[in-house]
């Protein structure tokens, strides 16, 4: 298919004009007119190019791209590298942060709550853009339970705050929303997942009575990216890789 009509769909596909984000959504550096292979992964390092180009990739669709605010407008260094790799391989880079994140489909938070056999699984209508969801347990679980849940779902031990109480509800959202804590306390539920968090997220769990799972913002984003790769390979026939960068954090 072409560059232009796999933009097209994606824009679409994802509602990308719905979302006010942090970097640009859509294609960030331009490559082949005709694309028959992607290379998905979460971020667009420097290791996911190098892949990328080993595979003959002409495309790269991240969940982090390029050209995010307030970072330097130059290209030099560690930028330069990377676009250059892009730019002399004639490979695409497209990028989508918040719309793959809140997707009802391939989206991070949907991919999460079917990957972990959550039930009566609904958005938050008090957070824009449709980023906090929330759902239950299929069975009520201690927290080393839903500890041992999460680590074994997503490849990550993942740092637990909060008492022994049983977890029967919860709320979450990839990456970095940490600060969603209260939000989720304010939906009544027992637990909070999230991928980051701070120093300031232990006092406000312990103080208001919430289990909070610290479960890695890469490893909460792995899924919607590679559920997407899936999608537009069914959907097009084109071949689809996805590339796991290991990062802990």
């Amino acid at each position: 298919m072409s560059r232009q009509q796999l933009c097209q769909y994606l824009d679409e596909y994802l509602s990308v004009g719905q979302f006010k984000d942090y970097a640009p959504n859509g294609l960030q550096v331009e490559g082949s007119d005709t694309i028959n292979t992607i290379v998905t992964g979460v971020t667009a390092c420097q290791p996911l190019i190098e892949q990328a180009i080993a595979l003959n990739a002409d495309a790269i669709v991240v969940h982090h791209g390029f050209f995010w605010k307030n970072e330097p407008d130059v290209i030099t260094g560690m930028k330069h590298k990377r676009i250059k790799a892009l730019i002399t391989n004639d490979i695409n880079l497209m990028g989508y942060h918040l719309p793959l994140d809140a997707h009802p489909e391939v989206g991070n938070n949907a991919q999460l709550a079917e990957k972990l056999g959550l039930v009566e699984v609904s958005v938050c209508d008090s957070v824009p853009q449709n980023l906090l969801w929330q759902g239950k347990l299929s069975v009520p679980m201690s927290p080393a339970q839903l500890a041992e849940l999460l680590h074994n779902t997503l490849d990550k031990a993942p740092l637990h705050i909060g008492s022994d109480k049983t977890i029967s509800s919860l709320a979450w959202c990839s990456g970095g929303a940490q600060d969603y804590i209260d939000m989720a306390v304010h939906l009544g539920v027992d637990a909070f997942i999230s991928g980051e968090v701070s120093e300031r997220t232990y006092h406000a769990a312990m103080e208001q009575d919430i289990h909070y799972f610290a479960a890695g913002h890469h490893a909460t984003e792995r899924f919607g990216v590679k559920a997407l790769g899936q999608h537009l390979s069914d959907k097009f026939g084109i071949t689809s890789h996805f590339v796991d960068i290991v990062n802990p954090v």
